[in-house]
């Protein structure tokens, strides 16, 4: 109690002090320090334990909150091996390829797993509870099926013949077109495959392609062989020869024909005068006949 009386009786110099210096705060700061330890001696002792319990939930509160993160963190942190996997908080051991989780391990069990049924698979050690259905090669798409599916293993499929993939994926090829055709006037400079399509060029002059031929091919020279050029050849077709003697014989042919024609028209015209001719001679005889008769 001693004590305290005489810091009292300080402060209260201190601030007898202050007050007749009519100094201010901001010039003298250690007058406010001293006021406000002289205030802090004058409280009583239920504002000492309020100040106290105040700091001691403060700590208490600061404490909480770290366990909480502590646990929080911890829980994120939860790593499991290579051939586990997490369901809550805790690690079980995953099911074999070609099986799914049945039931989930527990403190006392493992893991219980199933086989993937028919037209289902599992590829890769799992923790989930289902197997995958199997994939479909659907002729529509182009595709067609290179391996069947299994309990560990996606049906595989690849492009039908003339076609060529355009979707790579896990189980083969997800989609196919069919090879480009070449136009006529081009070749086939590349052929296509399961995973590229055909390759298309031009043929140049003096040669000619249908659009299936692997490369193009020179036209016909007629007359290396002795023929005669009936049609030029294009990019498209071949040129046209004809044999000499057939052409003669297609001409004394015609020369032929045009002279038998001649000689018919020549035949009928003669015989249509003989007729006429012969008409003539007839009605004359008659009218003699008709005079003779009237005499």
């Amino acid at each position: 109690m001693r004590s305290w009386t005489l810091s009292s009786v300080l402060l209260f110099f201190q601030l007898f002090h202050f007050r007749s210096s009519k100094t201010s705060f901001l010039s003298h700061p250690e007058h406010g320090v001293v006021l406000l330890i002289w205030m802090l001696h004058l409280s009583s002792s239920q504002t000492v334990d309020l100040l106290f319990k105040m700091t001691f939930r403060r700590y208490l509160t600061a404490a909480s909150l770290l366990i909480l993160m502590i646990k929080v963190f911890s829980g994120q942190t939860l790593t499991c091996h290579q051939a586990e996997y997490q369901t809550g908080n805790q690690c079980c051991p995953m099911c074999l390829p070609g099986s799914r989780v049945r039931t989930d391990c527990t403190e006392f069990i493992s893991t219980s797993c199933l086989p993937c049924v028919e037209g289902t698979y599992m590829n890769q050690p799992t923790g989930l509870k289902q197997c995958f259905p199997c994939s479909q090669c659907d002729a529509g798409s182009g595709l067609k099926i290179k391996s069947l599916c299994t309990t560990s293993s996606d049906t595989l499929c690849e492009p039908l013949e003339g076609f060529y993939c355009v979707e790579p994926s896990d189980n083969g090829c997800g989609a196919a077109q069919k090879h480009k055709r070449c136009e006529p006037g081009q070749y086939i400079s590349q052929k296509g495959t399961a995973s590229t399509d055909s390759v298309c060029s031009d043929c140049s002059d003096g040669s000619f392609s249908d659009g299936t031929f692997p490369s193009c091919l020179p036209h016909t020279q007629c007359e290396t062989k002795n023929l005669q050029l009936l049609k030029p050849g294009t990019t498209s077709t071949d040129a046209e020869c004809e044999d000499h003697s057939l052409q003669t014989r297609k001409r004394i042919g015609t020369i032929c024909g045009t002279c038998f024609f001649s000689m018919v028209l020549v035949f009928a015209f003669a015989l249509s005068c003989a007729r006429k001719n012969g008409l003539q001679t007839d009605d004359g005889a008659q009218m003699g006949n008709l005079s003779s008769k009237q005499e």
